[in-house]
C-alpha cells in the first residue's frame, strides 16, 4: 500500500495512530489520550473507536500487542500497537501536515508572495 492511497487520513485515524505512537494501549486509554492530545476537540464514542480499531487492524496499520489482554473489573481489555506500516503512514501524515502548515505560514507572513 503506498502513501498516496492512505493520505490524507481522517482525524480519527490520525489521533488513534498518534495515541499509539509511544506504545501499546487498550481502548479506554486510547479514548482518554485522544481527548487529551486533541485538547478536548475530539471525544471518541466507543462505537467510533472500536470501528476505527477494527478497520486499522484489517488494514495492517495496528495489531494486538503481545500480552494484549488483561482483565479489569471482569472485562477483558485488549491492547493495540502500531505496526511498521502504521508507524510509516503516521510519519508520512505528519510530514504532509507540516508541509501544509509551512505553506500557510509562508503565505500569511508575506514571505511566499
Amino acid at each position: 500500500m503506498n502513501d498516496s492511497t492512505s493520505l490524507p487520513m481522517t482525524e480519527v485515524t490520525y489521533f488513534i495512530l498518534l495515541s499509539l505512537a509511544p506504545g501499546a494501549r487498550h481502548g479506554y486509554a486510547i479514548m482518554k489520550d485522544v481527548r487529551f492530545i486533541s485538547q478536548g476537540r475530539i471525544s471518541l464514542s466507543t462505537g467510533t473507536l472500536y470501528g476505527g480499531l477494527k478497520r486499522l487492524l484489517n488494514l495492517g496499520w495496528i495489531t494486538r500487542s503481545d500480552n494484549s489482554s488483561s482483565v479489569v473489573s471482569g472485562r477483558v481489555r485488549k491492547s493495540y500497537r502500531l505496526t511498521a506500516l502504521g508507524r510509516s503512514l503516521l510519519a508520512a501524515e505528519i510530514e504532509r501536515l507540516e508541509s501544509l502548515l509551512e505553506a500557510a505560514n509562508l503565505r500569511t507572513t508575506g514571505e511566499g508572495a
